[in-house]
């Protein structure tokens, strides 16, 4: 079972002790690299009051301050999972998931989101009832938590609505995104089960990697830095076919007359259009 380390004065004392006033773990932003931050700050047993979290470089540097580069773990990350999981339920560890597949990172007025799950995780720690932590919006790190699980939320059911798979010719179902939070395996999951049948692929352009679905089994995701970008664009004919056929509607049930192109980008915001290709061509 992880445990988190010793709070109060005797961590602060030591940190005053060595010249340095406040600890950062700097964390690499991934769901790994920020449990493995939560692991690593928990461990060191220097006061939780002196520690902070940061995802990925900081921007600037503050004084008295000691930085201490985290090396993800699949252990350690394992072991913080396995602790949120057993003692406060799938829910508090899935909302804690969603809300470190946020793409913000940080802002001037808003805590880091490494830092918001650290001190969330010490909430419920503390309380022993994950669901009465996250219910807490008056503190600071739940309701940045909860910003971050809403945004993430929000960017994965318009990608469920606005996703186009293309048939390769090898029949491989294929579909490209460009989202700003890391929502793959929020859209793999969905998928997996929409389409057990299939063999898929959602390529994750942004962040390089790839969702592979095989057919009546699961998914894994893979490092796709090496794609192949020239053999996803050799589609089946059927899908040129059919795709001539949906453009033809699309262009027929169209009015010139009528053409909003600003209520147009409301429903669709433009950073999807090269990912469908409907709109692809304006």
């Amino acid at each position: 079972m992880w445990t988190f380390g010793g709070q109060g004065e005797t961590g602060r004392m030591c940190a005053l002790r060595g010249g340095v006033f406040m600890y950062i773990f700097i964390c690499e932003d991934s769901l790994e690299g920020i449990f493995t931050g939560v692991y690593d700050a928990c461990a060191s047993r220097l006061g939780h009051r002196n520690i902070h979290l940061a995802s990925g470089e900081p921007e600037n540097y503050e004084l008295f301050s000691e930085y201490i580069r985290v090396t993800p773990s699949a252990e350690k990350t394992q072991k913080v999972v396995s602790t949120l999981i057993s003692r406060f339920g799938r829910q508090f560890y899935e909302s804690i998931c969603q809300a470190a597949m946020s793409g913000e990172r940080r802002s001037r007025k808003k805590m880091d989101k490494a830092d918001a799950i650290y001190e969330t995780i010490l909430l419920a720690l503390a309380c022993g009832d994950g669901q009465k932590v996250l219910l807490s919006l008056g503190e600071p790190c739940v309701y940045r938590v909860f910003e971050l699980c809403r945004a993430t939320n929000r960017e994965a059911c318009q990608h469920l609505q606005f996703l186009r798979f293309s048939e390769l010719e090898n029949g491989v179902l294929f579909a490209t995104i460009h989202p700003k939070d890391h929502i793959l395996p929020l859209l793999a999951e969905h998928f997996s089960d929409r389409l057990p049948a299939e063999n898929f692929m959602i390529y994750d352009a942004p962040h390089r990697l790839a969702a592979v679905h095989k057919a009546s089994g699961g998914y894994a995701l893979a490092d796709a830095g090496e794609l192949d970008h020239d053999k996803i664009k050799r589609y089946s004919g059927d899908e040129l076919e059919y795709r001539k056929l949906w453009l033809a509607f699309f262009d027929h049930i169209a009015i010139d007359s009528r053409r909003n192109p600003a209520l147009q980008m409301q429903m669709i915001p433009k950073r999807y259009w090269a990912d469908t290709p409907e709109l692809s061509r304006f």
